[in-house]
């Protein structure tokens, strides 16, 4: 099990990337309540999804060259943008981070079957689940944010 602590790694901190980006961006579009109210709701999931990979964490350890989820977060989501086009586009970048955390449990569920870690796999499965749920709400926000952004005159 080599690569394992690469993707179990990766779990965890592409669910702190998400989750301190869900709350930056409630945060900095708190004056949308409901924007604010969700995506603090939905950084707690990802907290969870976190305490939960704990005890795998230590079994396999996690391997601390994994860079990309911090990476996309300082390139994409180290400060919000303003207005209706700001919130667009945060709430796009969240979901390109929300769609690397979905595949890495992918990655982790078919990992645990193989070494038949029916713990991890309870956790890949149910964390890849609520992140499915982030991202419909995510794509649902941008179809309602999209013509107010892109069509009303400011």
């Amino acid at each position: 099990m080599p690569h394992l602590s690469t993707y179990v790694g990766l779990a965890d901190h592409s669910e702190k990337t998400l989750a301190d980006s869900f709350r930056a961006v409630a945060t900095g579009h708190g004056a949308e309540v409901d924007v604010f109210h969700t995506c603090q709701m939905l950084a707690e999931w990802s907290d969870e999804h976190r305490r939960r990979l704990l005890p795998a964490v230590e079994r396999y350890g996690e391997d601390d060259s994994v860079a990309e989820p911090e990476r996309l977060h300082a390139n994409g989501l180290a400060e919000v943008r303003t207005g209706p086009v700001g919130l667009l586009r945060d709430l796009q970048d969240l979901h390109v981070l929300a769609t690397l955390v979905q595949t890495t449990w992918t990655v982790v569920a078919q990992a645990a079957q193989g070494v038949r870690d029916r713990e991890l796999l309870d956790v890949a499965t149910s964390s890849n689940a609520e992140t499915s749920r982030q991202l419909t709400w995510l794509n649902t926000r941008m179809k309602a944010a999209a013509p107010q952004a892109l069509i009303v005159d400011p």
